[in-house]
């Protein structure tokens, strides 16, 4: 327990980027509901989220023995639903932000409520999404259960990182009990009773049957289904089946089912939903409320949101004359101006030294005249001291001068210097209803700076004086509007910086995909030259766009800017660009465009780390989230480059494969730990997807609650309608090839030693161990971990095994080995097989053996046991098969790993090994192969 203890509060340090939500004596406050804003005006949807969120603050109560339940929840209203009189504004609530979004999905099967999970065991979630067809269709009540129920599944999921206790993928595992073998459901509690049926629909008619064995998993037959009893005795689980009216629990310590093929399993390290909750900061920071009901009812407030408002508040301090700082501010800006705020909104503009000018009031962009105009109030000198605090108020005036109050608007701030005044103002900014979003140029820019995005949910980035990574321009590419209308938003498809020598060319290539192309800019700048180098564009029909098609204002002579006209050609455009200058410079393309289509969501990335401020030796955790809509896009390739203040970049290749630092695989979600910490400060985040046609496809989302296939009521069998399901062509990705660029921000390091880093960290857990019979022989697979986590090369490995699967895990040490002194370590990432043959041990009907790993580096570090595997050997019952069926050995992974979604629906997912013949495996049978401590 000790170490368990250890490991989930590990995970539990980071905090979800943008949750507001507050735990107050078991009350939980300022929850954010976001309706978004395609959906049409609709108030059942507003009523039902009120009615659940009621219902289930009783029920969460009760399933937390009296300890939690939801006290104050905030429903955003979309924009462009009629206002009303109890409707308040929006303040640092948005969309993005939200804790439960409410939006259709991207395919027409989609009403399935889950969470979308990133981390580990304990690790919060990002948000819960629920479709409108979910909130007001009373008919998939029979489906999923009440909502209040599901809520409170998905609020677990979000909340205390705990994982589904069923499996869809792994719906069936094999038990012994009293030396008998069975087949069983994936469940929890193993007390949950039922049937396993098949279904057969020919037009509207359909029968069932019992299920039988399949000849070769010897599991059940594809499309056996587990069909509870509606009445039941068991209390638990509402991480399996929350629809159950008996069913008011998590599975605890006494009723968890630690054999379950499930993902609570994989992940909590075989600790049930309960203990994990337990370890939770919100156990150890309330107490049990003695009371039978929730001693607050749950109250709403009604946000709507309004039109956008950004003041710009940029710091023209003498520092900024240094390192071309001014003009590199003046490049970036002209960008967010131009190309990245959108139509509609309100932009103001102050600058601030020693003291703070209005430069411009608050213009609505309605026009590309208005952008223009907007763009010649930029600064272009530098001189004075640093007052942040009078810059952020003179920003507040701006927006006053237009509202009445701060309410949901937002400032960039940016500054290259330090402010030891900045105190002064923590509060006001605080109180203000305002977002500030922060840039902190430059290794000077003051420490405290992050507090302002903090406090308000803003965004943080930070970016260099290394000219050629584009920070300045990525980290105002990055301020979209957080509204949740995609539609509007620019995308980045490019950004890329080189230092080019005399005469010398960059060139490449940028992919315009069919989910974009309106509005689209080609950007090259460069940083010395008063004159554009040459530049040639070709689209994918061959029209050619050289210098002279690109446009270069007076008051901007290092920045040329190419608009296409409607929409961009869809395909590969290629670039080259000649440094004519006299000397080496910075030449960098950007290229920015928006949707091509309401009705076809573009490819999005959300790039961020898994914590904001980091103290060594932690590692931490790279993730980019890519989709399309609201389904992961998987076969991307994914590169992250991490830059530190003194400029060094260090570029890793995130990977969506399950191993390492990846959780679930194929769930659009690339990751990577980062450990190359080169010092203490800011160090800034930036990812590149490039997608191929011939790779890409789009996946399904995991973590859904789970749909009751039917249940047997008095004795008889009621069958819900068949899951529907998107047919393989509906989710091929229909997207070509495409570019995308996104920024992660920034974040902070602490106590990294001054003088050289001796190795800290142990290879990664190995989390995809398979075993599979092979004749006489086990042969066991994984993904081979790093030398420090997900990198390098571990230095060997120790392979043990037992009858037992809690003493495999608790007492690692003390399990019978496996000789591997032939099996030398691969490189990270790379596929490791091993083969080998125990000795000593009778292997009958029932015979269970269960194997685990771990890695040890060369400098002794030693990774954590990995998953625990399962190889058994079960003939089923004769009557359940053919006759002339052939006894064999099969094994059954404990802990497997997502299916490819070609194969998600076939059923089971179980290794079978050894055939041949029904005598060969009675000799196998019959040889004496190994005899456990």
């Amino acid at each position: 327990m000790r170490v368990f203890k250890s490991l989930v509060l590990l995970f539990l340090v980071p905090v979800v980027r943008g949750s507001m939500v507050q735990l107050k004596n078991g009350g939980y406050e300022d929850i954010v509901i976001a309706i978004n804003p395609e959906l049409p005006e609709d108030h059942n949807i507003i009523r039902n989220i009120q009615d659940m969120v009621k219902e289930a603050s009783t029920y969460l109560f009760n399933a937390t023995k009296q300890r939690f339940f939801f006290k104050a929840v905030k429903i955003i209203i979309p924009l462009h639903w009629l206002p009303k009189p109890e409707y308040l504004s929006v303040k640092t609530e948005s969309y993005d932000k939200a804790d439960v979004i409410v939006a259709n999905p991207f395919l027409k099967y989609g009403d399935d409520p889950y969470t979308l999970q990133y981390g580990g065991c304990g690790e919060k979630g990002r948000y819960i999404h629920f479709t409108p067809d979910f909130l007001l269709n009373d008919t998939l009540y029979n489906i999923y259960g009440s909502r209040a129920k599901v809520f409170v599944h998905e609020w677990a999921h979000l909340r205390w990182g705990v994982f589904d206790e069923y499996n869809n993928d792994a719906p069936f595992y094999v038990s012994v009990n009293s030396g008998k073998g069975s087949v069983e459901a994936t469940r929890c509690s193993a007390d949950i009773t039922g049937k396993y049926i098949v279904q057969s629909c020919t037009g509207n008619s359909c029968t069932t049957r019992e299920c039988e064995y399949d000849q070769q998993t010897k599991l059940y037959e594809a499309g056996c289904k587990f069909v509870p009893d509606k009445t039941q005795n068991a209390p638990a689980s509402i991480m399996y089946m929350q629809s159950l009216p008996s069913v008011v629990e998590f599975c605890d310590q006494s009723t968890h089912n630690e054999k379950a093929t499930n993902l609570q399993n994989k992940m909590c390290n075989y600790h049930s939903t309960w203990e994990v909750i337990m370890n939770s900061p919100d156990f150890s920071n309330t107490s049990p409320i003695n009371s039978a009901s929730p001693p607050f009812e749950t109250s709403f407030s009604l946000l709507q949101t309004k039109d956008r408002v950004v003041c710009l508040v940029l710091d023209v301090s003498g520092s900024m004359g240094s390192y071309n700082r001014i003009n590199r501010l003046y490049q970036a800006a002209e960008i967010f101006l131009l190309q990245i705020i959108e139509m509609g909104s309100w932009v103001g503009i102050v600058t601030f030294h020693s003291t703070a000018q209005i430069k411009i009031n608050l213009q609505q962009i309605v026009s590309e005249t208005v952008r223009q105009n907007l763009i010649t109030y930029l600064p272009t000198s530098a001189s004075g001291g640093t007052n942040i605090c009078a810059g952020v108020r003179k920003g507040f005036e701006v927006i006053k001068q237009k509202y009445s109050n701060l309410d949901g608007s937002e400032i960039v701030l940016l500054t290259d210097g330090e402010d030891s005044g900045m105190s002064i103002c923590l509060k006001e900014v605080e109180d203000s209803g305002s977002i500030i979003h922060t840039i902190a140029l430059g290794p000077s820019a003051a420490p405290e700076l992050e507090q302002f995005s903090d406090m308000t949910g803003g965004l943080k980035f930070y970016a260099t004086d290394t000219v050629d990574s584009n920070g300045l321009k990525d980290a105002f590419s990055g301020i979209s509007s957080g509204s949740g209308n995609i539609s509007e938003q620019s995308i980045q498809l490019e950004s890329t910086g080189l230092s080019v020598t005399v005469k010398q060319w960059m060139n490449g290539t940028v992919t315009v995909d069919s989910t974009v192309g309106n509005d689209t800019f080609f950007v090259v700048t460069w940083d010395r030259s008063t004159s554009p180098p040459d530049i040639l564009l070709r689209d994918p029909k061959g029209k050619e766009y050289r210098t002279s098609n690109f446009t270069v204002s007076n008051l901007n002579l290092r920045t040329a800017r190419l608009n296409i006209a409607g929409t961009a050609e869809v395909g590969d455009w290629l670039y080259w660009i000649q440094n004519n200058h006299t000397e080496s410079q910075v030449v960098s393309m950007i290229v920015t465009s928006r949707p091509a289509s309401l009705a076809v969501p573009p490819v999005t990335v959300k790039a961020h780390m898994n914590k904001d401020t980091n103290n060594f030796p932690n590692p931490m955790v790279i993730y980019a989230e890519v989709s399309q809509g609201f389904l992961p896009v998987l076969g991307a390739t994914v590169m992250a480059t991490v830059e530190q203040e003194t400029g060094s970049a260090v570029e890793l290749r995130l990977l969506d494969d399950g191993s390492g630092a990846d959780i679930n695989k194929n769930d659009g979600i690339y990751s990577k730990y980062f450990t190359t910490f080169k010092g203490n400060g800011r160090y800034n985040l930036k990812v590149h997807i490039q997608g191929r046609n011939q790779t890409l496809r789009l996946g399904r989302r995991q973590s859904l609650a789970l749909y009751v296939p039917g249940y047997i009521e008095n004795g008889k069998i009621k069958m819900n309608a068949p899951r529907p399901e998107p047919s393989d062509e509906e989710i091929q990705a229909k997207l070509g090839s495409f570019n995308r660029v996104a920024t992660g921000g920034s974040f902070v390091v602490k106590n990294v030693p001054s003088g050289g880093i001796i190795d800290m960290f142990p290879p990664c857990k190995i989390t995809d161990l398979e075993a599979q019979f092979e004749e006489d022989k086990i042969h066991l697979s994984w993904t081979a971990p790093g030398n420090d986590l997900d990198e390098g090369q571990a230095d060997r490995y120790i392979i043990k095994m037992s009858e037992s699967l809690l003493d495999l895990r608790n007492t690692f040490e003390d399990a019978t080995s496996v000789n591997t002194s032939s099996l030398v370590p691969k490189p990270a990432g790379t596929k490791e097989s091993f083969q080998f043959k125990p000795e000593n041990v009778t292997i009958e009907n029932g015979t269970i053996i269960y194997f685990a790993i771990r890695a040890i580096d060369n400098a002794s570090l030693t990774s954590e046991v990995s998953n625990v595997v399962q190889a058994a050997l079960f003939i089923p019952p004769k009557e359940s098969l053919p006759d002339t069926l052939p006894t064999e050995v099969i094994t059954n992974r404990i802990l497997p790993d997502t299916l490819p979604t070609d194969v998600i629906n076939d059923g089971v997912n179980v290794s079978i090994i050894v055939t041949g013949s029904s005598i060969a495996v009675l000799i196998a049978v019959s040889i004496t192969i190994c005899i456990l401590h």
